[in-house]
């Protein structure tokens, strides 16, 4: 992150000037402001108010900002000196930045988004070099085209754009300030095959409309052995001459190497991180090496499932790296462990804040809409890195139950079922494949084969509904009477205290431990009148 103080003055102060100094003291991001919702995202965003027209609209603002975990607002110079937005502002705990009057709000999305990438990055350190490059890279080819350039990845996410900005539209500004198309410009250009055409020809591509009275953009597709790894995007009102087109073409295959080794070096920083948070979640120690990248918790250790991708675990992180990189978390942080995809998140108990726990189930919720097969669950909140392998554990057990469809969903933490994990731990300490342990059972198991009786299922039924006899019956679909005999008999056989509380408590685990083997246990339970 960077201070918002540094940030003002690397614009050189005469862009931005603090008006009210808020309690959050760095920048994470910089957002803009919906018409309807803060977009989610990290803790501490510079959110720039360009929709904002009067002090009235200022305030409103600021309270949705306060309640996003925004660190400030920027405003146009007469808004931001208002008394009654600097009021606000002090007591929702809001920082507000004063944009001059003059000032362009294009120019300000490209500066402040130019400053903090490059200054802080847009992924790890280890590839900062490489974004670094693919800057420069922006730069030259835009004083090639003269006009202003972005280069994506293959994905339609932004990987670097170049300083020239004479030239832009709201569709520029979008995709800089979201660092990926917008979603209704993709669906414009896909509709008109733009996309098909670029995955299938290293043919420049001249769009001469774009959506919403977008101005005109040339398309460089960027291949190497045919493979489609991203494109260069000009926009620029005129078509391009022939020998910028030569040039750009050529630009284009020494991007493609710069693209190669971006993603080679991206996929070796995600599994040094995956490694990392691996490392943590099963080795349980005080000098566990945390240092800078797991955010300050406390955590929970989250499971998360979704059946399009199979039981790869690797397709799963895959998903879900993209699922939450899309919805606001930049660096995701995800591993393995024993075949389950985990994620670690701060355990907030409220807000929004991309990486928390509230966060995430907003997201699984909104997914689960599309996709019925998605799931997180979590474990116990931690206050402390060396306690994350017993969240971790019981996250995977969760997982396990979710996976058999015993848990509700689409997201649940461990206080809300945990007594239906304890339960599956002694359930599955029992063992009964090994022998019932001693006990009643075996008795009534071998009457019950031999004789056609359904003693087994009766007393199952009846410690269920705690001795209750028309309940047990309205379950067995009997009557009460048949009930009471079956039990003077299964009393008889077994020749068990069943007023023993720890009688029935160990009755019920040998009797759940029993169910889904060769089976002595019906889960049909048909009333049989013969017995």
């Amino acid at each position: 992150m960077m201070r918002t103080a540094d940030l003002i003055d690397a614009l050189g102060g005469t862009l931005l000037r603090a008006i009210v100094s808020g309690p959050r003291e760095y920048v994470s991001d910089v957002i803009l402001d919906g018409c309807n919702e803060i977009p989610f995202g990290q803790p501490d965003n510079l959110l720039l108010g360009v929709g904002t027209g009067d002090a009235a609209a200022a305030v409103v603002l600021l309270r949705r900002a306060a309640d996003a975990s925004v660190g400030a607002v920027v405003l146009k110079g007469s808004i931001a000196a208002d008394p009654s937005v600097r009021e606000i502002a002090g007591e929702v705990g809001v920082g507000v930045i004063e944009l001059q009057p003059q000032a362009s709000w294009t120019h300000l999305v490209w500066l402040l988004r130019s400053v903090l990438d490059r200054a802080i990055g847009t992924t790890d350190v280890e590839n900062s070099s490489a974004y670094s490059d693919l800057f420069s890279f922006a730069d030259a080819v835009a004083a090639t085209v003269g006009a202003p350039v972005t280069i994506e990845d293959a994905h339609s996410r932004v990987l670097a754009y170049s300083a020239v900005q004479d030239i832009s539209d709201p569709a520029r500004v979008s995709t800089i300030i979201g660092r990926r198309v917008p979603e209704d410009v993709v669906n414009y250009f896909r509709s008109r095959g733009i996309f098909r055409r670029m995955r299938k020809s290293s043919e420049p591509i001249w769009i001469e409309h774009g959506p919403d009275g977008a101005l005109p953009r040339l398309i460089i597709p960027v291949r190497a052995g045919g493979e489609f790894l991203g494109s260069i995007w000009a926009v620029t009102p005129k078509p391009v001459l022939p020998d910028q087109i030569g040039e750009l073409k050529r630009a284009a295959t020494i991007l493609a190497l710069h693209l190669l080794r971006l993603r080679a070096q991206t996929e070796a920083a995600r599994r040094l991180s995956a490694e990392r948070l691996r490392t943590v979640l099963l080795v349980s120690t005080d000098t566990a090496d945390t240092g800078n990248w797991l955010y300050g918790g406390p955590w929970r250790v989250v499971a998360l499932n979704a059946s399009g991708a199979g039981d790869d675990p690797h397709r799963q992180l895959d998903l879900w790296e993209s699922i939450l990189r899309r919805y606001g978390w930049s660096q995701p942080l995800l591993t393995e462990v024993d075949g389950a995809a985990l994620t670690v998140v701060s355990s907030e108990e409220t807000g929004r804040t991309a990486g928390s726990w509230p966060w995430l189930r907003t997201v699984v919720d909104e997914v689960y809409t599309h996709d019925d097969t998605v799931y997180a669950v979590a474990g116990s909140r931690t206050q402390v890195p060396n306690a994350l392998p017993q969240s971790r554990a019981e996250a995977i057990e969760l997982d396990r139950l979710a996976r058999a469809g015993r848990l509700p969903g689409p997201t649940v933490a461990i206080e809300s079922v945990w007594h239906q994990l304890i339960i599956e731990r002694a359930r599955t300490a029992v063992r009964v494949d090994a022998g019932f342990l001693g006990g009643p059972l075996p008795d009534l198991l071998a009457h019950d084969r031999s004789h056609g009786t359904e003693y087994i299922t009766t007393l199952d039924a009846y410690l269920q509904h705690h001795g209750e006899p028309t309940q047990a019956a309205r379950i067995l679909n009997i009557h009460p009477n048949t009930l009471r005999y079956r039990m003077r008999q299964i009393r008889a056989i077994a020749g068990t205290d069943l007023i023993n509380p720890r009688v029935r408590l160990a009755l019920q685990l040998q009797l759940l431990a029993s169910q889904g083997l060769s089976n002595p246990i019906s889960n049909d339970r048909h009333n049989n009148p013969s017995q």
